[in-house]
């Protein structure tokens, strides 16, 4: 099929090292491949109908098969033991369902299920043609899309291969996108290998790599026994592949010359770079498919796959360097003029920092922008701030597999928020108020509304700073929203993880993708201590715009969580302190253990995406966090011993009198902290503007 490409030969000999699918695979085995695609995406179709479905819940079913019948005859049916049937329980399911079938049955959630199976239907039918195409034909393809069903857990767990992978990794792999049986799966690892890759480059033809894509690969990873690793580290090489290529490209003195001779040719000039600010490279839009598919198929070197078939499967991708360039978010560049100035007008410091270029040394700007290049993105995103430092300090435990950014939001009121909060976890009033808590735990104390005084006496210092940058967080995830569906960071897929206000940005965010129908933007997602509703039906919503993991990281020991929330909704929960119940596709994990407060997330994220089967970590990083969370808690006790020796050491008057007088003292604390920070962010932008 290869030959009927413009650049390649038709009496050209296939080499040992210029293998292709057709090649390795014989015709029972392609069949098999696109079968392997064809059930993969079925599974995936499914996630998206169960999110939607009234019936799917993580919960234990006590109604089970008796819905839909009526009360005389499920009390008759021989399945209920009335005698120890639980019939508080088996009532509070019975009016959970019904709820739940009257809010997926409303009209808002019933378009965003239609415009949401549309979208994958379409680009399913798109995958499954291509792979038609170069594996066996459109109408096997057809034919094994109409066969296909989605899969069920295998609770065996299958040994993989394709490198060394952390348990948790291969764990998070397998129950998450659990295997499909295939033949293929008891090929030579090398062949499985190539088969990975092949894919990957067909899909990328499809002139995008959106969040579908990539759960599609994971599937097809999981499937034939490789690791995460393997993968991810095809995605490096084939990334640098085309910007090297691209690279060339401009240089390619024969380009240039045809380019002059062609009156019909204009040029083109795009930045492969990082969206904030990050140095422009700057590649020529009439170069030879040739060039690409070198550059391409020498990076793959023992892969197998040569540039003449590399750049087959690549197909327009191949011969396009605007078409490369959109792909890596080479327009991002505009994020620094007129999209910067139209979301400034919403929202404070907005920008995308590059963590890796924030403690990586290179000779030249350019080779920096091309090192960190991924054919993944993830952005970090910090809740509240005391130093300016910790916008990207947080998110270096995230590993090279992607491209890492740290979203850069409001920094003043963060600032003051993250002050505010220091400053009360280190007073007497909370000490006390803390151990008042406790005794009654926060659900008692959200729902009754009884908070120890000495604590409402000094809730001035951090509600009105907490409401401010809430606010401003709604704000900023419409507008991350809107940067990711402009493309600033091109056509890859997303991970989003944000603690405290920074996953609220999240959640904002997500809502806003949903309103707007922009699927397949954004592959998986950890909130983190999240000030945000735990009702289903917004995250039935968010769980439409997020193509992979959903994750809900709870803590039911978060105090200052609970008592920031006090003033909010709490009927719809607090997504922070419990569980997301009533649907299916959400991950929740309790970090109780660890987490003992609000403030431990800041340090414990490493160590939570560890814990979590993440599969982009730097360890030497997490072990950096959990040292500073040590020091960090030395201090804390230090300080706690002090308060308890002066609470002690005084009458329960004197506890009520001094409260109104320490917060007078944190304000002007508060305010003495902000200046300080302000300034010191002021001093350093002055520094870069000269």
């Amino acid at each position: 099929m290869f030959k009927q490409a413009p650049w390649a030969s038709k009496d050209e000999e296939k080499k040992p090292d210029d293998q292709d699918l057709n090649s390795i695979l014989n015709a029972d085995q392609r069949g098999e491949l696109t079968f392997l695609i064809a059930s993969a995406t079925s599974s995936m179709r499914k996630v998206i109908d169960d999110a939607f479905d009234a019936n799917q819940t993580e919960a234990p079913d006590l109604i089970g098969d008796l819905t839909g019948l009526s009360d005389e005859e499920k009390i008759m049916n021989p399945n209920v033991d009335t005698s120890t049937a639980d019939v508080e329980e088996f009532e509070k399911q019975r009016k959970a369902l019904e709820k739940r079938e009257k809010e997926v049955s409303g009209p808002k959630l019933q378009e965003l299920k239609t415009a949401s199976l549309k979208f994958f239907d379409e680009w399913r039918d798109a995958v499954l043609q291509r792979m038609g195409e170069v594996v066996n034909s459109k109408e096997t393809a057809i034919k094994q899309k109409a066969k296909a069903k989605p899969n069920k857990q295998d609770p065996k767990t299958k040994k993989l291969s394709g490198g060394e992978e952390d348990e948790g990794i291969a764990t998070a792999l397998h129950d998450l996108y659990p295997p499909i049986e295939t033949s293929l799966a008891k090929l030579p690892e090398d062949q499985k290998l190539l088969i990975l890759h092949s894919t990957l480059l067909l899909l990328l033809s499809l002139e995008h790599y959106i969040a579908h894509s990539r759960v599609l690969l994971l599937y097809v990873t999981s499937s034939l026994g490789l690791t995460v690793q393997a993968l991810s580290e095809d995605e490096t090489k084939i990334a640098k592949g085309l910007l090297e290529a691209a690279k060339q490209m401009s240089g390619d003195a024969e380009a240039k010359k045809k380019e002059q001779e062609n009156a019909q040719s204009r040029k083109w000039k795009v930045g492969l770079a990082t969206v904030a600010g990050a140095a422009i490279v700057g590649v020529t839009g009439g170069l030879a498919a040739p060039l690409v598919a070198a550059g391409v198929g020498g990076v793959m070197g023992g892969l197998g796959l040569g540039a003449t078939a590399a750049a087959g499967y690549l197909g327009t991708l191949a011969g396009s360097t605007v078409l490369v360039g959109g792909l890596f978010g080479a327009y991002g560049g505009r994020m620094t003029g007129q999209m910067m100035d139209n979301y400034a007008r919403e929202v404070q410091d907005f920008a995308f920092l590059p963590v890796r270029g924030s403690h990586k040394k290179f000779d030249s700007e350019k080779e920096a922008a091309q090192e960190d290049r991924r054919l993944r993105v993830t952005i970090g995103i910090s809740g509240w701030l005391t130093e300016k430092e910790e916008i990207v300090t947080p998110w270096r435990v995230v590993g090279k597999g992607a491209e890492v950014f740290a979203l850069r939001w409001e920094l003043e009121a963060l600032m003051n928020l993250g002050n505010s909060l220091s400053t009360m976890m280190s007073s007497a009033a909370w000490g006390y108020a803390k151990s008042e808590i406790i005794k009654r735990t926060i659900f008692a104390s959200l729902a009754s509304a009884m908070w120890p005084l000495a604590l409402v006496q000094v809730s001035r210092i951090v509600d009105n700073p907490f409401s401010v940058a809430r606010a401003r967080s709604e704000k900023a995830g419409i507008v991350l929203a809107d940067a990711l569906i402009n493309k600033a960071q091109g056509e890859r897929p997303v991970t989003l993880i944000g603690y405290s206000l920074g996953a609220r940005v999240i959640h904002s965010c997500l809502k806003s993708l949903a309103e707007r129908r922009a699927f397949g933007v954004v592959e998986s997602v950890v909130f983190l201590g999240a000030p945000a509703p735990a009702d289903a039906a917004d995250w039935r919503i968010m769980r439409s715009v997020v193509s992979g993991r959903l994750i809900n990281v709870y803590s039911e020991n978060d105090y200052i969580l609970g008592f920031l929330y006090r003033t909010s909704s709490i009927q719809y929960g607090v997504a922070g302190l419990q569980k997301v119940v009533g649907m299916k596709g959400i991950e929740n994990v309790d970090v109780s253990k660890i987490v003992s407060g609000h403030l431990r997330y800041r340090y414990l994220v490493g160590s939570i995406l560890e814990k979590i089967g993440f599969e982009d970590i730097e360890m030497g990083e997490v072990m950096k966090e959990q040292e500073a969370l040590r020091l960090v808690e030395e201090e804390e006790e230090k300080e706690r011993k002090r308060r308890e020796q002066e609470q002690n050491a005084k009458t329960e008057e004197e506890k009520s009198k001094s409260a109104e007088k320490e917060a007078e003292t944190m304000e002007k604390d508060v305010e003495q902290k902000n200046q300080r920070s302000m300034m010191q962010y002021a001093a350093q932008k002055l520094r870069i503007s000269k």
